[in-house]
């Protein structure tokens, strides 16, 4: 079993000092332990021994970019991340959340504002079920996978295998952006040959059986240029 994060640490990885005591102070003042590394290997090795709540990875670091920290860490950690960067290209914001990045935020930004964000994101994460062994809850929706069963508002929703297990990565992490990439892998994990909008098609199934209306989707989102999520537990 994974040991459990420290729920209160955060960890800053950012080459600019002055940020990163800024940051640091901000974190603090709202009851945080933070802990700081000022490039991508630092930053990959402290997030793997120090298993923080949360980590805030700037893009631009000495020794490996934010990117490729994030790309590792992915690897074998669901740890909220934070990327930081100071460009505001919408490409980059798309890449940041392809790759398994949590939120983004550009450079210069208010610090009260990052603190927000940053309880935004534990918030949507914290309560999220630590193993697909569990029962998921999610508003009127229940997925048991002991039984393979999902019901809506206590009704029985028949569900495909493939449509199940969408459901059932999306519902481990309410809030968190999947890539229709990542989402294929968790799919069709025999590594067949699959194109990436097969996802669209099974997205489209399942928001037929579980969305009130599902032209306007209320639980099943689209994030446009990258892929699909769960809406916020607090928005339902």
């Amino acid at each position: 079993m994974a040991e459990t994060p420290h729920r209160r640490s955060i960890l800053v990885v950012e080459d600019d000092r002055n940020i990163a005591a800024l940051v640091e102070q901000y974190l603090v003042r709202e009851g945080f332990t933070v802990l700081r590394a000022a490039d991508g290997p630092a930053g990959l090795n402290c997030a793997r021994r120090e298993r923080p709540a949360l980590v805030i990875l700037d893009v631009m670091l000495p020794g490996k970019d934010g990117w490729e920290v994030c790309r590792e860490l992915r690897r074998d950690s669901d740890v909220p991340i934070l990327m930081l960067t100071a460009r505001a290209d919408e490409m980059d914001r798309v890449v940041g959340l392809s790759i398994g990045a949590d939120d983004y935020v550009v450079k210069p930004f208010s610090p009260r504002e990052l603190v927000e964000r940053v309880k935004a994101i534990l918030r949507r994460t914290q309560g999220r079920p630590a193993s697909l062994d569990g029962v998921c809850e999610y508003g009127p929706i229940r997925l048991d996978p002991a039984k393979h069963s999902v019901s809506m508002n206590d009704a029985p929703v028949a569900l495909t295998p493939l449509e199940f297990k969408l459901l059932q990565t999306l519902m481990r992490y309410p809030g968190k952006v999947f890539s229709r990439n990542e989402l294929l892998d968790n799919l069709y994990s025999d590594g067949g040959d699959v194109i990436d909008r097969v996802i669209d098609v099974h997205m489209g199934k399942l928001r037929q059986k579980l969305e009130p209306d599902p032209s306007r989707p209320r639980y099943l989102l689209t994030v446009h240029g990258v892929g699909y999520r769960l809406a916020d537990t607090e928005d339902v």
